[in-house]
């Protein structure tokens, strides 16, 4: 685990942060006491979890669903926003450089997610991938975590959810294709700036906007239903290019686009805040001030409702514009349903043939 201090590049987290359940912190001290970043080549550590279930019920009124499912703990994108860094901490880890640097991974969710579905009783009900860190992280290209789920959701004819950062989506486009012809299936894919220098700062490991459009275009002309989200938006920082993003999105035949507004809970707000000191020190303190302005005055928003919209003048006004040019791109277009009657549990053992 890092100390505070510490410098990687290449990481949305310039430095680690103290765990708030740890009273003992590790990290490097300079023999001498020379104050300087230290540079840090860490390759990312894939350790193996074995939780006991899969499947997370969220009961927030404010996320439009039931069930989520996180193949992994801690993401590799490391954007610098990401409102799941605190969610490391639990596991012993720093919601820093260890979040991006330490990536959990369950290979067993295939299996505890077959036994759910086997349960009598079970309720259909879409399951989203993943809800907190990205299902497509690189890990995942080795790993094939996501795949093999999306494996089980096509043998039981169970309606999936996806939404990711990261253009390996494509790989899978066998099986989501089979799924969406039998409206079992639909993606998301997020996308925060067009600007290519600003995105490969803000969220180093994602792929390009530029293959994130190809991916949304491959996707839906493969008759996979897609939808956008400009998530988060920046105040004082992406809220401007919000309306490109839109317009370049429903070109390459998205059917719907929604957004976020960043909020900074927990530990993300003194990551955020040592991103842009780093990065943009000169329009740091303009982007924290509107961020608090956008919620209230307050940076950690809570709040059922409002944390994901924000309040007030500026919320307000970026609400107004998504509504704006949302309504000018995508007018007539929507997501279809999933279908829930497709269900059918396959006989013991057929999973072992994908």
């Amino acid at each position: 685990m890092a100390g505070d201090g510490e410098f990687v590049k290449g990481r949305g987290a310039g430095g680690a942060l103290s765990n708030r359940f740890l009273q003992r912190q590790y990290g490097a001290v300079h023999p001498e006491g020379i104050d300087e970043p230290e540079e840090l080549d860490r390759p990312t550590r894939v350790v193996e979890v074995f939780p006991k279930s899969i499947l997370n019920r969220v009961n927030s009124p404010d996320i439009p669903f039931t069930w989520s499912l996180n193949p992994y703990q801690g993401c590799e994108h490391g954007c610098s926003y990401c409102y799941a860094r605190p969610t490391h901490e639990y596991w012993g880890y720093d919601a820093a450089l260890d979040f991006e640097q330490v990536v959990l991974v369950k290979r067993n969710a295939p299996e505890l997610l077959e036994r759910t579905l086997r349960k009598r009783g079970w309720q259909v009900d879409p399951i989203m991938l993943s809800g907190a860190t990205d299902p497509y992280q690189p890990v995942e290209r080795k790993e094939r975590i996501t795949r093999r789920l999306l494996e089980v959701f096509l043998a039981f004819g169970h309606p999936v959810r996806l939404i990711t950062k990261n253009a390996l989506v494509l790989r899978d486009m066998d099986l989501l294709s089979e799924l969406a012809s039998r409206r079992l299936a639909s993606v998301a894919l997020s996308i925060t700036t067009l600007d290519e220098d600003l995105r490969r700062d803000l969220e180093p490991r994602t792929s390009t906007a530029a293959n994130r459009l190809r991916a949304v275009r491959e996707l839906s002309a493969a008759g996979v239903p897609v939808h956008v989200m400009v998530a988060p938006i920046i105040p004082g920082l992406t809220d401007a290019g919000v309306p490109a993003v839109l317009k370049a999105a429903a070109e390459a035949g998205a059917r719907s686009a929604g957004y976020t507004m960043l909020r900074t809970n927990g530990a993300v707000g003194e990551v955020f805040r040592r991103w842009l000191q780093d990065h943009l020190p000169d329009r740091a303190s303009k982007v924290m001030a509107q961020t608090a302005h956008a919620h209230g005055g307050r940076m950690n928003d809570s709040r059922f409702g409002r944390r994901m919209r924000g309040e007030g003048a500026h919320a307000d006004a970026i609400a107004r514009m998504f509504t704006v040019f949302r309504e000018r791109h995508f007018s007539g277009r929507s997501m279809p349903p999933l279908a829930m009657d497709q269900f059918r549990p396959p006989p013991e053992g057929q999973l072992e043939l994908f």
